[in-house]
């Protein structure tokens, strides 16, 4: 999953990228409104971290303004502000939930992940193929009782495949996915790492299939 974090706060800005990446999820970083809007014109996004009270154009201009181009990555807004009617303009500007400064990072992650959940409609925190299954909150894979170990990137290849209820991934997607403005992941890095993940899967009866022209798509025989 790639995340956008739109704070000026430069400490907070750093420790929730900290606890993001982490989480095994690829993170951008901008401090301001203009930025987050030049960010979103050449990056796609699963979700951003929203701040509404932001230099040089405010958060609730920023949401508008992606919504108004039709921009459908879904937006935790983070601020300090408590009162109900900015949590009821932020909502009904395209915000997709709402979170208050204080916080602790486990009920930051808690609202991401339900919020992604909500998007894709999957209500479990395990998602299925076959006899394989992978938890999207511990990210762990399992064939059967037995867990597969896989790297923090190809967690994030599993559960983009994972989650495509059995449509293929265009590989476009994965390396956005899969990249940040400090990695350069290619296109060739995702061959490598469908290879990586077609060998631990081998022996589970799901495989990863190659559709012609578009991407890759998991698949149970």
């Amino acid at each position: 999953m790639r995340v956008l974090i739109v704070e000026d706060d430069s400490a907070l800005r750093l420790g929730l990228k900290r606890t993001l990446l982490a989480e095994g999820w690829q993170v951008d970083t901008v401090d301001n409104g203009e930025l987050a809007l030049a960010a979103t014109l050449t990056e796609t996004y699963d979700i951003a971290v929203l701040d509404l009270n932001l230099p040089k154009i405010d958060g609730i201009a920023v949401l508008k303004d992606w919504r108004s181009k039709g921009l459908k990555h879904a937006v935790l807004i983070l601020t300090a502000r408590d009162e109900l009617q900015d949590r009821i303009l932020g909502l009904n500007s395209g915000g997709d939930d709402y979170l208050t400064k204080p916080f602790e990072p486990p009920e930051l992650i808690a609202r991401i992940r339900a919020i992604v959940r909500r998007r894709t409609g999957t209500l479990t925190q395990v998602l299925r193929v076959g006899d394989v299954a992978f938890n999207t909150e511990s990210r762990e894979l399992f064939h059967k009782d037995q867990r597969i170990l896989v790297s923090p990137r190809e967690a994030t290849l599993l559960e983009l495949l994972l989650g495509s209820s059995g449509q293929a991934v265009p590989k476009s997607r994965i390396v956005s996915a899969m990249s940040s403005w400090d990695t350069n992941f290619t296109a060739n890095a995702v061959e490598i790492y469908i290879l990586k993940l077609r060998r631990k899967l081998a022996v589970t009866g799901v495989s990863i299939v190659t559709v012609r022209g578009t991407g890759y798509a998991l698949e149970a025989t």
